[in-house]
């Protein structure tokens, strides 16, 4: 007979190691954060339980990040953890993020003890005695928020947040936790579902900002996430929480009807597909409509960009050929995406002339047909309407770069067409070596691994990164568009090194690393495989370009000093390998001994602040009528049914030109990506 004593329900322990328990039971492998008093119950937790590795961020929107590109990168839910006050506040920016970009978080936040609420306490954000609710900041930007008010309600209450996070629309889920409640008893579960509260106590509020509906208080739901084959660029497939809306007979009907009978489909994929691990299912219904297949600015990596049918990258920061292909095109297939402004702009007349239809969990932001449900069912069911074989696709020109002008006094208005015999241009305000973005990033496309992952930051070295390198066949590309917020890519990079064991590349301008560039020092602290590469131009260049191009250019606030962020780094971090790159040799250089090493490694290299980006918005200023720019599109447009050169010649063309520093208009013609 089994007494009490002896049973493992009979044990009890706070409800912090409760918590970390059930998170390793749900596969979590790390929790990021910023520790504090209010939350450091669970950070001792954590520490005692040795399943789930607790990491230790210099900043919480970094922190965040860092959780965000753990999840990016395994499709497992990412975790996050900070104390009150202004660590909680910190975390709004990153959750933002996530929310606008659907990726599953959940945010464990300390609160001061349940008793000192409303009486003065230090961080009160109870909304009682005329402090705010911090309740009423997280839930507009996640898909559930509660408080748990005691030990017992953490039992019901975090299934419930661990399936809204990953339940369709995805996004952040957060649990207010105060001190007390951390500290207090429950009964251990051992190895058997945790017992449900028979009642959450009356003080427990949740809400939720979507359909997340009320789960048992059981922890079968939890389930570590299955791997899925590298070929797919993922390295996990998503956790299903819910059961699958079944997909609607009519709309799956209409859809089919209007791609079986379209001559020639263009297909836009999003982010959507990367979320739900639908890289096969789409790669197979291109084939069966014989389509073309672009991309969204933040989805590169969804479709192979070595692919003979791929035609680029869509909306602001995309190429030409994909308006070009949509404009031939009967119908427009948007797979994962609702197309927003930054992947449309510049196709929205193309966009009205063309049927669309929309394979997607969400309304698109276009007149379209819709199917929605569970996007791998949406796939496979049109692609099992088709009934045939695979068809070759119309030829087109590919993903062209755009012509650009090249930055400097002496040739304001030349085209950037990779014609220059040196690899290096001199800023005359700045007294540097700088290097072209066309150049730097061949170099680092003849550097980066095919297993690697790819974070983007915002601003120009975004745009020219989105426009000009290729994805790594089976790593992520990630650009955060959903808030686009400066400094993303040095938590969300650390993140994902640390998840997967991957040579991971962060690429960021100056502005962005010194927001939350700092995050190299975790980096350094747990040796993360991050190769962080800042294009340093001494500005923040977009603003710099829009003030010129819009407002007269009558300011230079956004102009700074030069800065030696590479004698910077090195002077901090004596073990971190640190290269100060002046030309693109010395950039490839550094970049294929990073590959090798074990841990981070940091390089700098200038580049000219006026240098104009591939961006749409700007292309009205850097071409006249008459231009070569112009002329040069035209050209492409006649030459479209030329076959482009396969994917490897053309890495191998411009390894080539980067070691031998050569340059000319062929290399113009057949950059991919």
């Amino acid at each position: 007979m089994t007494t009490a004593a002896q049973s493992p329900r009979a044990v009890t322990v706070r409800a912090a190691d409760y918590l970390a328990g059930e998170l390793a039971r749900a596969g979590v492998t790390h929790m990021f954060g910023v520790g504090g008093a209010n939350i450091e119950d669970l950070y001792d937790a954590v520490h005692r339980g040795g399943t789930v590795r607790g990491v230790v961020a210099k900043h919480e929107f970094s922190a965040v990040t860092m959780a965000d590109g753990y999840a990016r990168t395994t499709g497992r839910l990412g975790v996050v953890a900070a104390t009150s006050g202004g660590g909680a506040m910190n975390l709004v920016p990153g959750l933002a993020e996530a929310y606008a970009s659907r990726v599953p978080l959940l945010a464990l936040v300390g609160q001061p003890p349940t008793a000192q609420e409303g009486r003065g306490a230090f961080q009160d954000t109870s909304g009682k005695g005329d402090s705010f609710d911090a309740g009423e900041v997280f839930t507009p930007i996640s898909r559930f928020c509660a408080k748990v008010a005691d030990a017992d309600a953490l039992v019901e209450l975090l299934p419930r947040a661990i399936e809204a996070a990953q339940t369709e629309p995805r996004g952040p889920a957060v649990l207010l936790l105060p001190k007390d409640v951390q500290q207090a008893l429950l009964p251990w579960p051992g190895h058997e579902p945790a017992a449900t509260a028979s009642t959450a106590s009356a003080d427990s509020t949740a809400s939720t900002a979507s359909r997340a509906s009320t789960a048992p208080a059981t922890f079968t739901a939890l389930v570590a996430p299955t791997a899925s084959t590298a070929s797919t660029g993922s390295t996990a497939s998503p956790v299903p929480t819910a059961s699958t809306t079944p997909l609607d007979p009519a709309a799956l009907a209409a859809a089919s009807d209007i791609l079986r009978g379209a001559d020639t489909v263009l297909v836009i994929a999003g982010e959507g597909v990367a979320a739900a691990d639908a890289r096969p299912e789409l790669a197979v219904l291109a084939r069966g409509l014989g389509a073309w297949v672009a991309v969204t600015p933040d989805a590169k990596d969804v479709f192979d960009n070595r692919d003979p049918r791929f035609a680029g990258v869509a909306g602001v920061m995309g190429h030409a050929n994909v308006e070009d292909c949509l404009r031939r095109a009967d119908v427009c297939l948007l797979v994962g995406t609702r197309l927003p402004l930054l992947a449309r702009g510049g196709l929205e007349e193309a966009l009205a002339a063309a049927d669309v239809v929309c394979l997607d969990a969400e309304t698109p932001f276009v007149a379209a047909t819709a199917l929605g449900g569970d996007l791998r069912d949406a796939l496979r069911a049109v692609t099992g309407r088709l009934g045939s074989a695979p068809r070759a696709c119309p030829p087109h020109a590919g993903p062209l770069p755009a012509p650009l002008p090249v930055p400097g006094p002496d040739s304001p208005d030349t085209a950037m067409d990779g014609d220059s015999e040196t690899d290096t241009d001199t800023d005359a305000d700045a007294g540097a070596s700088t290097i072209p973005f066309p150049r730097a990033l061949a170099a680092v496309e003849a550097a980066l691994p095919e297993d690697a992952h790819v974070f983007v930051d915002a601003g120009n070295t975004g745009a020219s990164a989105v426009h000009l390198l290729p994805a790594p066949r089976h790593g992520r590309f990630v650009v955060a568009l959903g808030m686009g917020g400066m400094g993303y890519t040095f938590g969300a990079g650390i993140g994902a090194a640390l998840a997967t064991g991957r040579r991971t590349y962060v690429l960021a301008g100056d502005g962005a690393f010194f927001m939350h560039g700092a995050e190299v020092h975790t980096a350094v602290e747990h040796s993360a495989p991050v190769t962080f590469v800042v294009f340093n131009n001494n500005a923040h260049a977009m603003c710099v370009l829009r003030e010129e191009f819009l407002q007269g250019g009558v300011r230079d606030d956004d102009l700074f000093r030069r800065t030696d962020i590479a004698a910077g780094m090195a002077a901090a971090f004596p073990s971190l390998d640190v290269t100060g790159a002046e030309n693109a040799t010395q950039l490839r250089d550094a970049l294929l001994r990073a590959n090798t090493g074990v841990g981070p490694a940091f390089v700098a290299l200038d580049c000219d602040p006026r240098e104009v980006p591939p961006f749409l918005p700007f292309q009205p200023f850097t071409e006249a009528p008459g231009s070569a720019g112009r002329a040069r599109r035209a050209e492409q447009a006649d030459n479209r049914a030329e076959p482009a050169e396969t994917r490897a010649e053309q890495a191998e063309t411009r390894a080539e030109q980067a070691d031998k520093e050569e340059t000319s208009d062929e290399r113009r013609v057949v950059h991919v990506g």
